[in-house]
C-alpha cells in the first residue's frame, strides 16, 4: 500500500522533495505539498485505491502525512 500512495505524491503531490524521502509521519504540508496539490493527492488516490474519500474525511488532517493516508484508506477498505 505505501509503494502507491508514495507514486501518487510522487504524481501529484508537487512536492520539492521526493516523497520516497519522508517518514511515515512527516508533515507535507510542512514538506511543502499546497492544498491545491492535496486535492489532486485525493484524486489519485481515489483512482488508485478504487475508492471514493467520504465528506468526513475530506480534511487537512487526512492528507497529512503518508501515516494519516494510509489510516483513512485502512478504513475505507475495512467499511467496503
Amino acid at each position: 500500500m505505501e509503494d502507491k500512495i508514495l507514486a501518487v505524491l510522487l504524481e501529484h503531490g508537487r512536492l520539492p522533495v521526493p516523497a520516497d524521502s519522508l517518514g511515515e509521519g512527516d508533515d507535507l504540508y510542512a514538506a511543502g505539498m499546497t492544498s491545491h496539490a492535496s486535492i489532486s493527492v485525493m484524486l489519485g488516490l481515489e483512482d488508485a485505491f478504487d475508492v471514493e474519500f467520504p465528506d468526513r474525511m475530506l480534511t487537512r488532517e487526512v492528507f497529512s502525512s503518508i501515516a494519516s493516508i494510509r489510516a483513512a484508506l485502512d478504513e475505507l477498505a475495512t467499511a467496503a
